[in-house]
């Protein structure tokens, strides 16, 4: 039952706006951790889809990141740039090409996560137990819930 104030305590859209903003403020955190801000965030989220996906063709990777593929073009022609990607032709359409992560760009991803993890470890190390077990249990289902 709700009242003006909202929705009563323990119904989905309470717990929907729980998970939400602690979410939310998560990954504030985590991004409070980069290293280098000459990246942008967009940069940074193709970075990570290419070093989890391996290479992929610009439309792809546009997909991927639910941009709009001239979107995606300025952002491959940025990192590229900057050394972090490669692009190099496909191998069966003459008309596309396919890009990776370069060596540098590898090195970053690493650096950037290594950073991250670092911080997260020590946020993680101060719970019980079964909170990290409930925190493991949860991180399957919001993975399951993104991935849909």
């Amino acid at each position: 039952m709700t009242d003006e104030q909202g929705p009563e305590v323990g119904t989905d859209a309470t717990l929907a706006t729980r998970v939400r903003l602690a979410v939310v403020r998560l990954n504030r955190r985590l991004r409070a951790q980069r290293t280098d801000r000459t990246i942008t965030l967009t940069q940074l989220s193709a970075i990570y889809c290419l070093g989890k996906c391996g290479p992929l063709t610009p439309g792809e990777l546009a997909a991927k990141e639910g941009v709009q593929p001239p979107s995606m073009t300025r952002v491959i022609a940025a990192l590229e740039e900057q050394g972090l990607l490669t692009r190099r032709p496909h191998p069966t359409d003459g008309r596309q090409a396919v890009v990776e992560l370069s060596d540098d760009g590898r090195e970053y991803l690493k650096e950037e996560t290594t950073v991250r993890e670092r911080w997260l470890d020590s946020q993680l190390v101060t719970l019980t137990d079964a909170e990290r077990q409930t925190l493991a249990a949860a991180a399957e289902i919001i993975d399951r819930i993104s991935a849909r």
